[in-house]
């Protein structure tokens, strides 16, 4: 059945409608892990392709379903921890962590010692408190049972489907935004289904002795974003110790490996990162770009050069995987041998341009619509060549952008502290943006608000043009012409209504945006997670681990970002890891002109999707101004307005209609469980 969510986890209230809740919870297929395990104190086991952690009392705690995640788990008396991410953490270290922690704060100390990439549940003193990460790479979601309770998850779907939600109208037409600015990002697209914002965890406290009654969840931030007080060199030590401490997290220990070698320096980075793993083999992959000026082919085949690796080889199927070839390269930094390192080259014809196979976005249930659904095809492609390779893990280097490239409305800040330094690094990037001086001038000095600055972010004045400084708190934007008047006026009141209790999350607006930024890229990286899952290949972007974003962060303003040098930040992080010519690189390419083609090639697909659109059912959308678009595929109302937002609400909103099976087994409870070994696919 498309659109069945792989891999999520629950957290249960300790009571019989509690339990009862978790036996209402979707079957996993049969494409779930078949052995079954508990751990050594019998409080956790898994079952029919679920993984329970017990109360004390017995009754379910946590059901997840870790397809490709571990489940960590150790429990000291009636306190227990449980971390979900992408690697093992043995006894030793949780029973270090747990064993200090008398409360939520100290607990956070020493949770700070570990990469930043886990889901974290734990139980103190009776109450379970539950956080993702503040990277909001790992998010968490809470909805209100009828009779169990608070249930919170990592998947809103999961809830949506315990309570019987219904979809949201005003989430929806949000979503058809090209940017959802904080806090509108955390509307779930199901009424009653709430998110807990990153960098704040959800405290659910159990039922006053004698009485059956439970108050409601409440949040409690557990991260601030550290002072830009460190000099380049510090940070970027740092920052490296985090990168490679990310990656091993990942990949550490396996023996084939793949990355995505785009040629950009992100990619680069996390490759030769990669390399000093030590795995047997590590593939990296580069798609061809269609246009002859770029350049990330030829960057991408230097780095294989400098890595010692193979010639490149024309990756054109999905065959099985090559043998790993004689004649390694020198040990990498002398830590381990050099893995066989093979290069595979697809070429550009072979890449589908965007808007390819709509259909195919129904193979996974999203958290929410996101925009990068118009490339899934292409996504799958490479993944697919990846997973050919006998890869056991694939790392990519998205989020390098948000993290390292900093945006101008940081200016902002430096200019309250130094302006002098602020006013010289704004010429040069003004001269590079084309902005003109008195508009310039005009937004470094505006004060406004962050409410005011969301209430008046979505307008009906026309697009911002290239020129436009950006300053301020984001970037306005107005609603796409084909939104039909009703969606115009739910957006216009969420935001409104946003606007009246909004806080920043920092008060300083370059940090708001560069977390805000952080966050809506990791976001949009589920989908690709996803897509990961469904080929049974694991796929990750250890960027947005939030020690490399605490890493980042620290490092003084002027020198993190500057108009005179690419990401000077990562270059100075990976100086020893990767060659210093391959980091002399300033330029990135961009895929633009396949995003125009695919709306030519594929506008029969959109013409499709147009027809019977259930958006326009909802009184969203003008299907008949999209079907319009759809045959003059190069208007300029398509080069104003990207259509990718409608097209992920689209195909999004038509999964989520078919999303579960009418009929399933439910997962037994732990009372029903059979009694099973040890095993290390459990805990």
């Amino acid at each position: 059945m498309p659109g069945q969510l792989r891999d999520y986890f629950v957290v249960l209230p300790d009571s019989a409608a509690g339990a009862a809740a978790a036996g209402q919870l979707p079957a996993p297929g049969a494409a779930a892990g078949r052995s079954a395990a508990r751990d050594a104190t019998g409080s956790a086991r898994e079952m029919g392709g679920a993984l329970t952690v017990a109360h004390p009392s017995g009754r379910p705690w946590i059901v997840a379903r870790p397809l490709v995640r571990k489940v960590s788990h150790l429990a000291r008396g009636e306190d227990a921890l449980v971390l979900i991410g992408p690697d093992r953490v043995p006894d030793a270290v949780l029973a270090g962590i747990l064993e200090g922690a008398r409360d939520r704060t100290g607990l956070e100390r020493r949770l700070a010692r570990l990469p930043g990439l886990y889901h974290v549940v734990a139980r103190l003193s009776g109450r379970s408190w539950i956080r993702g990460t503040a990277t909001g790479l790992r998010r968490i979601y809470h909805a209100r049972h009828p009779a169990a309770g608070t249930i919170a998850s990592d998947r809103p779907a999961v809830l949506a489907r315990l309570i019987d939600a219904p979809l949201d109208e005003s989430a929806l037409a949000l979503r058809l935004l090209d940017f959802l600015p904080h806090p509108l990002s955390r509307r779930p697209v199901w009424r009653g289904v709430h998110e807990t914002g990153a960098g704040y965890g959800l405290a659910l406290p159990v039922a006053a002795p004698g009485t059956a009654a439970v108050p409601g969840p409440t949040e409690h931030r557990w991260w601030e974003p550290p002072p830009g007080e460190l000099p380049l060199a510090e940070g970027a030590r740092r920052v490296g110790d985090a990168v490679a401490a990310s990656v091993r997290a990942h990949v550490g220990g396996l023996d084939r490996i793949s990355c995505e070698l785009s040629g950009g320096l992100d990619s680069t980075a996390l490759a030769f990162a990669a390399r000093d793993t030590g795995p047997a083999s590590l593939s990296l992959l580069t798609v061809a770009a269609r246009d002859r000026y770029s350049e990330d082919e030829t960057w991408a085949r230097r780095a294989v050069e400098a890595a010692g690796g193979t010639p490149a080889t024309t990756a054109r199927n999905h065959g099985a995987a090559p043998a790993a070839r004689n004649g390694r390269p020198a040990p990498a930094r002398g830590r381990h041998p050099a893995p066989a390192l093979d290069h595979h080259l697809i070429p550009a014809d072979d890449a589908p341009y965007f808007y390819a196979d709509l259909a195919s976005t129904a193979a996974e249930l999203n958290d929410e619509p996101l925009p990068v659904a118009p490339g899934r095809a292409r996504a799958e492609l490479l993944l697919g060549r990846a997973r050919a390779t006998g890869s056991r893990y694939h790392l990519t280097g998205y989020g390098g952008d948000e993290i390292f490239l900093g945006l101008p409305h940081a200016y902002q800040d430096l200019f309250h502290g130094n302006p002098l330094t602020a006013w010289s690094h704004l010429g040069g990037l003004r001269h590079q943006l084309g902005w003109p001086l008195l508009p310039t001038v005009k937004a470094l000095f505006d004060r406004s608000t962050f409410p005011r600055w969301l209430a008046g972010a979505v307008t009906a004045a026309p697009q911002p043009v290239a020129r436009t400084p950006l300053l301020s708190w984001g970037v306005r934007q107005s609603p796409h012409p084909w939104l039909t008047e009703h969606a115009k006026a739910l957006i216009a009141e969420e935001f409104r209504a946003a606007a009246e209790q909004a806080e920043p999350i920092d008060p300083w607006r370059g940090r708001h945006v560069d977390i805000d930024g952080v966050r809506m890229g990791a976001r949009h990286f589920q989908a690709m997670e996803d897509i990961g899952m469904t080929l049974g290949l694991p796929v990750a972007a250890p960027f947005y681990d939030d020690r490399v974003l605490e890493a980042t962060l620290a490092v003084r303003l002027p020198e993190r970002i500057s108009p005179w040098r690419y990401k000077p930040l990562l270059v100075e992080a990976m100086r020893g890891v990767v060659p210093d010519a391959l980091l002399a690189r300033t330029t990135k390419d961009h895929m633009a002109s396949d995003e125009h083609q695919g709306l030519r090639e594929h506008a029969p697909e959109l013409a499709e999707l147009w027809t019977g659109s259930r958006l326009a059912e909802h009184g969203l959308v003008d299907a008949r101004h999209l079907l319009r678009l759809a045959a003059e595929p190069f208007s300029p109302v398509l080069v104003e307005h990207s259509i990718s937002s409608t097209v992920a609400g689209e195909t999004w909103l038509r999964t989520a209609e078919n999303a579960w099976p009418t009929a399933e087994n439910a997962w037994p409870t732990t009372e029903s469980a059979p009694d099973t070994t040890p095993s290390e696919a459990s805990l």
